[in-house]
């Protein structure tokens, strides 16, 4: 005889590569996974894309599997996605565009043109809290609609970031989200707390979805389904959720991957024309707080190097992750002027060096003292007790020492959690689905202690 179906909530957590479906038990615990991948397609002009409709076939297929399956009763649904490209639909819900890539080169002089409207662009990526990105700016992916395609876009009737389109297909309600339109998409003046003049003066905000919080729910619209649908959120935002519930005390989040974002949620001062210039920028909370965020390319500049320095001693880039931290190494180089710049030991001789591990070390030397200058643009005095690191370097021993010795002042933390960027689209519309008390051990914390120096 089969059991009662288990209480779970669904998040599907969509990446550029993989497309994944979760399922959190109410104590978080992943009961179902599933993950697709799909070949991407062309836009008109012959750039890659992702292919919408494979994407929209795969949500409905997942959540059919689900129900076949009859062991699990879905409470709740949410998604979290990359936010910057736009799925254009009409007045019945259907895409009018591709989902155009956010790596697509923009026209140089409709980007000119723009920027001459509204002030130059030093002041405009100020007002916004973003430097300019192209494409990546999603807002500006919209004015190019406007401009180069006026019949296209008068059929528009909602402009949904990628988050807020997957959870239309479910609810068929459209909305919008702070989380995906605060995160460098030049829509949002932060000074004034409201979309920016050029949104009301182009007519493009009539193609925008009502705001709505990220912990809000709403009914499906399908007949008989008992479950609640989230607006979906911006993914980088949405991992930082799990510390935002969990800690309340100044914290800064290092999350690592290809880049390094830095972010600190209780520094919300002005963005400044220095840090524009040393690629920070404002994301945005659940809430519409202004979260303060520093990038560094490091993940890939390690990567980089890596095969560079296994190139060099003819070693295959699996040892380096047996590399442990060997301090006798640090001390013959720390006199080294070791360069804040990220990309600096790509210049540097390996012939200097008597073998990989020691290469290695005086590169980590080099990318943690860039992380330090990147993250110290965001940290500002703002009484920082906690650094949490997530993500691939949290596990990386060498990086993760340096950065309590640079940061003597502040408790740094390796943290570790399955799923962060799901688990944060789960916990956040926790009240809503679950009645249980929320978990306090969901994050793994690992201390890392500097070397204490020797008394003189």
């Amino acid at each position: 005889m089969k059991g009662k179906p288990i209480p779970v909530v669904a998040i599907f957590d969509v990446g550029k590569t993989n497309k994944k479906l979760f399922l959190f038990n109410e104590q978080y615990q992943i009961v179902f996974e599933r993950s697709a991948r799909f070949l991407e397609t062309t836009d008109e002009d012959g750039d890659s894309c992702e292919n919408l409709e494979s994407l929209r076939l795969s949500v409905f297929d997942s959540l059919h599997e689900v129900f076949r399956k009859g062991e699990f009763e879905i409470k709740a649904i949410n998604f979290t996605s990359y936010g910057a490209s736009f799925v254009y639909i009409d007045k019945d819900g259907r895409p009018l565009t591709p989902l155009y890539n956010y790596l697509k080169e923009y026209p140089k002089k409709l980007l000119e043109s723009f920027y001459a409207q509204y002030g130059g662009k030093d002041k405009f990526s100020l007002e916004t809290s973003s430097p300019s990105l192209g494409s990546l700016n999603s807002g500006l992916q919209i004015y190019r609609l406007l401009k180069l395609k006026p019949a296209l876009f008068k059929d528009v009737k909602w402009a949904l970031h990628l988050p807020q389109y997957l959870s239309y297909l479910i609810s068929g309600q459209a909305y919008s989200d702070m989380t995906s339109i605060g995160c460098h998409t030049a829509l949002w003046d932060f000074k004034q707390n409201n979309y920016h003049q050029w949104v009301h003066d182009t007519g493009i905000i009539q193609k925008m979805a009502p705001i709505v919080q990220g912990d809000q729910l709403f009914r499906a619209t399908f007949p008989g389904s008992g479950y609640l649908v989230g607006s979906g959120l911006h993914d980088s935002s949405s991992a930082l959720i799990p510390y935002l519930l969990n800690f309340h005390e100044p914290f800064i989040l290092i999350s690592t991957g290809t880049w390094c974002i830095s972010f600190n949620p209780f520094n919300d001062d002005p963005l400044t024309k220095d840090e524009l210039n040393e690629d920070c920028l404002q994301y945005m909370t659940y809430t519409g707080k202004p979260v303060k965020a520093s990038r560094l390319f490091a993940g890939y500049e390690h990567e980089e190097q890596v095969k560079r320095i296994a190139n060099f001693f003819q070693v295959s880039t699996g040892r380096f992750k047996q590399i442990g931290l060997q301090w006798n190494i640090i001390e013959k180089y720390q006199a080294l002027d070791i360069s804040d710049e990220l990309s600096a030991f790509s210049s540097i001789d390996l012939s200097h060096f008597n073998d990989y591990t020691e290469a290695y070390h005086v590169f980590m030397m080099h990318l943690v003292k860039a992380q330090v200058k990147a993250t110290s643009l965001v940290l500002k005095n703002k009484g920082v007790q906690r650094i949490f690191v997530d993500g691939g370097f949290s596990r990386n021993v060498i990086y993760m020492t340096l950065l309590a010795q640079a940061f003597p002042n502040s408790e740094v933390f390796g943290a570790s959690m399955a799923q962060a960027t799901a688990l944060g689209a789960a916990l956040v519309i926790h009240d809503r689905w679950n009645t249980q008390a929320m978990p306090n051990d969901i994050i793994e914390l690992r201390y890392f202690r500097a070397k204490q120096q020797p008394q003189v």
